[in-house]
């Protein structure tokens, strides 16, 4: 009896993380397309500023007395849970906030198909896994789709990046940014919990986007004005998108691997593209299609069909 009962454990804690991935991605995808709904009202530093103020009030009663305890861990650490505080908190966000002033929420979410690609480059040139030609094979076919998506279906065309596309950019970056911090939890110290994980990469992350905010702020004159919109959205990038996304995506990734995990990113696009088309009125059109189909067809070959 005991082989069926470990059988049925496993199974329940591989259902229980794909739960945690799939809420995670609801999550998201709704962060894209909250963050162009309200691009012409909120500034973009300032609502990743505010997110993040919300999330350490939530988290902190949680995580100080484990902080404390932790201290010498943290410190050993340091150089690691700077980059990793600044990966995913300083950078990722707020650069899809920034990118979203210019693209769209349609454009924002099919880039982000790309991070299982990038995740799979990271854990090859950062820990030697190997990487077959079918592989390489995926990866340049999905990135091919990256380009058509953001240069609008004109590959050699890079005016287009020029009149306003540089928010795809911004968005690509942050992918980027996102799927190195993905690659790098493998790294985090067994001594940290995910509840103080998460605050330790919020306060250090916070701190760092702080000076960026302050300028927006005084010398752009870019002044967040608290109303209903700026609070709703306050409270749902700083709650749902933030604490519990990164509390379930963290506990998902140490449960089945990065790479694994990494395939549910997929499901941030179908989540996003349906509310962009409720509460947008975004529609796909033929780069869209073309994009994502090179990037699905991409990802297929260097993970799916080479597990298979």
């Amino acid at each position: 009896m005991t082989q069926p009962l470990a059988q049925n454990s496993e199974s329940t804690s591989v259902g229980f993380a794909w739960f945690l991935l799939a809420a995670t991605t609801l999550f998201w995808g709704g962060n894209f397309v909250l963050g162009r709904a309200v691009a012409a009202d909120i500034p973009p530093i300032a609502l990743a500023w505010w997110r993040w103020v919300l999330a350490m009030a939530v988290i902190m009663p949680f995580a100080a007395h484990g902080l404390w305890q932790v201290r010498a861990v943290l410190w050993q650490h340091k150089g690691y849970l700077l980059l990793v505080s600044v990966l995913s908190v300083s950078v990722f966000n707020t650069f899809v906030y920034l990118g979203l002033q210019t693209s769209t929420a349609t454009n924002a979410l099919l880039l982000l198909s790309s991070g299982p690609v990038m995740i799979l480059i990271f854990s090859w040139a950062l820990f030697g896994e190997r990487v077959s030609t079918q592989q390489v094979l995926g990866i340049l076919l999905s990135l091919v789709g990256v380009v058509v998506i953001v240069t609008e279906g004109h590959p050699l065309a890079l005016q287009v990046l020029l009149q306003g596309g540089t928010g795809n950019l911004w968005i690509l970056a942050a992918v980027i940014a996102w799927a190195l911090y993905s690659v790098l939890l493998r790294k985090r110290p067994a001594e940290l919990n995910g509840t103080v994980f998460f605050a330790l990469t919020a306060v250090v992350g916070w701190i760092v986007l702080s000076p960026f905010f302050f300028y927006e702020h005084f010398v752009q004159e870019r002044i967040m004005v608290f109303n209903t919109t700026a609070l709703i959205s306050v409270g749902y990038v700083g709650f749902f998108a933030s604490v519990l996304a990164f509390l379930f995506w963290n506990r998902g990734i140490q449960m089945l691997g990065a790479n694994r995990a990494s395939n549910s990113i997929h499901l941030i696009p179908v989540w996003g593209l349906v509310l962009a088309s409720i509460f947008l009125g975004e529609r796909l059109v033929g780069f869209h299609w073309l994009g994502m189909g090179l990037i699905i067809a991409g990802i297929l070959l260097a993970s799916v069909l080479r597990r298979r």
